[in-house]
C-alpha cells in the first residue's frame, strides 16, 4: 500500500511539472516539443513523438505534413523526440518520429495502446481532450525490456490531454487572427479607383504576430478634370474600435472629397464632421490631390508625417509640409502645400510605422528613410517593396501603410 501510496505521489507531482511545463507559449511547434521533453524527461528510458494532424476535421494529414527524424518542421508537421525537434532523447533511446497519426496505432477504449511485435515496448494515446476530435497521437518507444507501467500509461495520457487542451487553444486564436487579418487587408488593400493616368501601388503589414485589425488605411478618389486625391490615415489605437473608426473615417472622406474641396477645405470639413462625435478617436491623416495635366501635387497634412518623393535616378527627398492638428480635434489650420510631380518621380505616403522605431527621434526614422538609394526607375510597386524590405517593416512594432503613385507618361509622336 505505501508502494502504490508514493506512486500517486510521484504522479501528481510530475502533473503539477507538466502544468508549468507545456503550453507555456500560443505556438503549436513549441508547445509539441515541450510535450515530447516532458515525456522524455518523465518516462525512464523512453523517447517520445508528437504526431500532429494539419487538418484534425479531415482526419488525414495533408502531403508533407510529417517530416521523419526530426527534420524540417513546417506547420502540422510531426515533432520527434529528438533533439532536432526540441525534445530530449535519454542515451541508448531511439525516436519513433517518421510514423505519422494516421499511420500510428489507434487508441483504444481506454486511450492507450501498446503495439507488440517489435522490439521493445511503443505506447500511444490520441492527442485529444475527452470526445473531442483528435488533434493526433502522442507515442512513447522504450527500447529493450521493461513494458510500460499503469501510473506511465496514465501519466502520458493526462499530459497528452493537457497539451491537447493548449493546441486547441493555439488553433482558435490562430483561426481568429487569419480572419480578423483577412478583414484588415480588405478594409485597405482596395485603394479606389484613380484616373489611368496615374499609376499606384500599395501596401499593408500588420504589426507582429499577435495583431488583429487597426486604424491604418490608405485611399485613391477619383476627381473631375483627371485628378487623384491619394489618402493615408492612421486611427491613433489599435484593436477593433480602431478599426471601425477607421472605416468612419474612410466613408466621410469620399463623401467629402467627391465635392472636389481642395485638400486643406476637405481636411477642415472632415475635422469639424469627426469632432461632434466624441467617441469617434482622433487620426492622423495626409491627402495628396494629384493633377497630372499640370504636373504638379497639392498636399495638407493633419498630424502626418511627410511623404518622400524617389527621383528617376532612385534617390528620394522629403517634401516640406506644415502640419495642422490631428482629425477629430476641431481645431482646424489646415494649409496646403504645391509642389511639382512628374512622370520620371514616384511619390510615396506611408503611416508612422513604417519609419517610427522605439527610442529612436522621429527626425532620425525620416532621415533614414530619404537615405535610401532605390535602383533607377523603379515604379510604384517597386517602391513600394523596396521600402517596405529596406527598412525592415516587415518586423515593425505598428501597423505599416503605404501607397506609391507615378504619373503615366504621354506617348510622344
Amino acid at each position: 500500500m505505501a508502494e502504490r501510496d508514493e506512486a500517486l505521489v510521484t504522479r501528481v507531482r510530475a502533473l503539477e511539472q507538466a502544468i508549468g511545463e507545456i503550453g507555456t507559449t500560443l505556438d503549436e511547434t513549441t508547445t509539441c516539443r515541450e510535450l515530447a521533453s516532458f515525456l522524455a524527461r518523465h518516462l525512464a528510458g523512453a523517447s517520445a513523438t508528437v504526431d500532429v494532424l494539419a487538418e484534425p476535421a479531415a482526419g488525414t494529414p495533408r502531403p508533407g505534413d510529417a517530416a521523419p527524424g526530426g527534420a524540417d518542421f513546417p506547420a502540422g508537421a510531426v515533432m520527434g523526440g529528438t533533439v532536432a525537434a526540441g525534445a530530449v532523447t535519454p542515451p541508448g533511446a531511439t525516436s519513433a518520429g517518421g510514423a505519422t497519426a494516421g499511420a500510428a496505432a489507434a487508441a483504444d477504449d481506454a486511450g492507450a495502446t501498446e503495439a507488440t511485435g517489435t522490439p521493445g515496448h511503443s505506447l500511444s494515446v490520441p492527442l485529444a481532450v475527452h470526445d473531442e476530435e483528435p488533434l493526433g497521437t502522442v507515442t512513447a518507444t522504450r527500447a529493450g525490456p521493461g513494458a510500460f507501467s499503469a501510473d506511465e500509461a496514465a501519466l502520458l495520457r493526462h499530459v497528452a490531454r493537457l497539451a491537447a487542451r493548449h493546441l486547441g487553444h493555439a488553433r482558435r486564436l490562430a483561426a481568429t487572427e487569419d480572419t480578423a487579418l483577412h478583414l484588415q487587408r480588405a478594409l485597405v488593400a482596395e485603394p479606389g479607383s484613380p484616373h489611368p493616368n496615374l499609376e499606384i501601388a500599395g501596401g499593408y503589414l500588420p504589426a507582429g504576430a499577435r495583431t488583429l485589425v487597426g486604424g491604418d488605411w490608405f485611399e485613391t478618389v477619383r476627381l473631375h478634370f483627371g485628378r487623384t486625391l491619394l489618402v493615408v490615415g492612421d486611427v491613433m489605437g489599435h484593436g477593433l474600435a480602431a478599426a471601425v473608426d477607421m472605416n468612419a473615417y474612410r466613408t466621410a472622406l469620399r463623401e467629402v472629397a467627391a465635392t472636389d474641396l481642395p485638400p486643406h477645405r476637405v481636411l477642415r470639413h472632415l475635422d469639424s464632421v469627426v469632432a461632434e462625435d466624441e467617441g469617434r478617436r482622433p487620426a492622423t491623416c495626409l491627402l495628396v490631390r494629384v493633377d497630372p495635366a499640370r504636373g504638379s501635387a497639392t498636399f495638407a497634412s493633419a498630424g502626418h508625417l511627410p511623404p518622400v518623393v524617389f527621383a528617376a535616378d532612385g534617390s528620394a527627398r522629403l517634401v516640406d509640409l506644415p502640419v495642422g492638428p490631428p482629425l477629430g480635434t476641431g481645431v482646424g489650420g489646415y494649409e496646403p502645400t504645391t509642389c511639382s510631380l512628374t512622370p520620371a518621380e514616384t511619390l510615396l505616403i506611408f503611416t508612422d510605422g513604417l519609419v517610427e522605431r522605439r527610442g529612436e527621434d522621429i527626425d532620425v526614422s525620416l532621415a533614414r528613410l530619404a537615405a535610401l538609394r532605390l535602383p533607377a526607375g523603379s515604379g510604384p510597386r517597386e517602391v513600394v517593396d523596396e521600402v517596405l524590405r529596406g527598412l525592415g517593416a516587415h518586423g515593425a512594432e505598428d501597423d505599416v501603410a503605404v501607397l506609391a503613385a507615378r504619373v503615366r507618361a504621354h506617348p510622344t509622336s
